[in-house]
């Protein structure tokens, strides 16, 4: 059995710039165990983070359907990395995301909050692998290359949760057809 944990995050977004003195922060971590030796997705997971140096503004509401609310009722973005790591083995576990925001999120975010990053080195960015799969030097957004594939989006897009279980069917789509590979390393594994 060959796990690997796909990661889509929502953070705190705006129309245009984010207000003065507001950060984009993660809100929601979705994450989708794959077993890409049995070709199956296996778990689906959804960890929302209360948000420390901004607010979910009405914009953001309409686009992922979090509110305020109810990332208040979320865990800091420390417990969720401890989450990711004791629950998750995501030091360990290679793990994928559509495009490199997701893990670039991580790495400033952590930075910035002194929190030691959850992830190991051996990262995917699927948007990459689907482009080279498909023979195509564009990059498609998760949405567009559900359609190309001839796969259903399942749930609402720009649920962090959601988003992972479509990403993942994707992942599980490319390794059909191509060897899976990591695409970029991650940040150097050093405790903060």
């Amino acid at each position: 059995m060959e796990l690997l944990n796909v990661v889509d995050v929502e953070a705190t977004c705006w129309p245009g710039e984010p207000p003065v003195g507001a950060l984009s922060e993660i809100i929601e971590i979705g994450l989708t165990v794959v077993d890409l030796t049995a070709r199956t997705r296996v778990a689906k997971h959804r960890i929302l983070v209360r948000p420390e140096h901004s607010t979910v503004s009405e914009f953001c509401t309409e686009l992922t359907g979090l509110t305020q609310s109810e990332v208040d009722t979320g865990v800091s973005f420390a417990e969720a990395c401890l989450t990711l790591t004791a629950e998750h083995d995501s030091a360990n576990r290679p793990w994928a995301s559509w495009g490199d925001y997701d893990r670039r999120q991580f790495e400033r975010q952590c930075a910035d909050a002194g929190v030691r990053y959850p992830f190991g080195d051996r990262h995917t960015n699927a948007k990459l692998l689907f482009s080279e799969a498909n023979g195509s030097r564009r990059r498609h957004g998760m949405a567009q290359a559900l359609r190309i594939a001839g796969l259903p989006l399942e749930g609402r897009h720009h649920s962090g949760a959601d988003d992972a279980w479509n990403i993942a069917a994707l992942v599980l789509d490319i390794a059909g057809r191509h060897p899976w590979r990591m695409t970029s390393p991650g940040p150097p594994r050093e405790s903060v």
